[in-house]
């Protein structure tokens, strides 16, 4: 049996120990010194190298490198190495203090970093907290906005919707539907200016509203196809007459799977009715504060961004003849969206970022 070559012992002490758990530790700094103590902390207990490898997702050669450095240098191997060039004006210690309080501290007169206040503060220049910020991918002047699910059935409900768009049932159409409501007529003050060669388009900041509409969309899941409506008012006489003419388009074989969200008018004692007297229509609402699970929102997103937020209407018909030329542009060349995650991945996904957002201790 083939044997390769023996590999150098690697023991611990005391000491090298705890400097490799504050290296593996690490979770807002560098995740480099990270990854090679956890290399030779898992080489420490015996292991193989492909299987360290393995464990941490590198190659062999990876974990041969990192754990002959250690060997021949201890901890201090595990740090870069000084390159060629200038030599280095900013400390690791330096970097590390501005990281550590780009993420822990707030400026006494404002609620985020800039840079200019992060130089003061720090004593750098701007330029190189600036540099300093894009390497470790950190924008203190953005946010982003999210919210949690507080339906105590939400486990059930993505489960549900999301295996409709996996394994749709037999001889059954999957629609998600929805409305988007006011859709505002606008026209710009003055004339837009067109684009020319090194110049974009541009129109005035303010506009004159003319009025608004409300489209009512079914997406069908399979193949990306839309029915829709319009309608000046969005109430559940209009959300009735929208479903009639679902059922007058999906073939009388086919049962009919509908996803929508909790919105008043899709409970009312009418609509409920209507449901009893045709019962091939299945409801499946979606979790509060859910949309996302929702493709007619997506589909929504595209008509705001390719149709709505930069046209220019004089009136609300206008607008409602562009967004019917957008249904039938859609139609004509449908394509669906692919749902590629399964419930319990998306459940799986929450779940870590809600103990990420439990560690910030807010």
């Amino acid at each position: 049996m083939a044997v390769g070559r023996p590999k150098a012992e690697l023991e611990l002490a005391g000491e090298d120990r705890q400097t490799l758990q504050q290296y593996a530790a690490r979770r807002r700094t560098s995740q480099g010194p990270a990854l090679r103590a956890k290399i030779v902390l898992l080489s420490a207990t015996g292991m193989t190298n492909q299987a360290v490898a393995s464990e941490l997702r590198v190659t062999g050669a990876t974990v041969g490198k990192w754990r002959q450095r250690f060997i021949r240098n201890g901890a201090a191997g595990l740090l870069d190495e000084p390159r060629c060039g200038a030599p280095r004006k900013i400390t690791d210690a330096q970097v590390e203090e501005l990281l550590t309080r780009t993420l822990e501290t707030l400026p006494a007169n404002a609620t985020h970093w800039s840079t200019r206040s992060m130089a003061q503060a720090s004593g750098l220049s701007r330029p190189t907290v600036h540099r300093i910020w894009r390497a470790f991918g950190l924008q203190p002047h953005r946010t982003e906005s999210f919210k949690l699910s507080t339906d105590p059935q939400f486990i059930e409900k993505v489960r549900d919707i999301v295996g409709l768009y996996l394994a749709p049932p037999q001889c059954a159409v999957v629609l998600c539907v929805d409305e988007k409501t006011q859709i505002q007529a606008l026209d710009r003050t003055q004339p837009i200016l067109p684009m020319g060669p090194g110049i974009p388009e541009r129109q005035t900041h303010d506009y004159r509203r003319y009025g608004t509409t409300s489209l009512f969309a079914a997406l069908d899941v399979a193949t990306g196809k839309v029915i829709g409506d319009l309608h000046r008012r969005h109430r559940s006489v209009e959300f009735l007459q929208f479903l009639q003419h679902v059922d007058s388009e999906v073939p009388t074989q086919f049962d009919v799977h509908v996803v929508l969200d909790n919105y008043a008018t899709h409970k009312t004692p009418t609509v409920q009715r209507w449901l009893v007297q045709h019962p091939r229509f299945h409801q499946h609402f979606t979790p509060t504060y859910s949309s996302w699970i929702n493709q007619v929102e997506r589909w929504f997103g595209l008509l705001t961004e390719r149709q709505i937020r930069r046209g220019t209407h004089r009136s609300v018909r206008a607008l409602e003849t562009a967004i019917r030329l957008y249904l039938k542009a859609n139609n004509d060349n449908p394509t669906p969206f692919t749902w590629v995650k399964t419930a319990d991945e998306i459940l799986a996904s929450l779940q870590r970022f809600c103990l990420r957002i439990s560690e910030t201790g807010h």
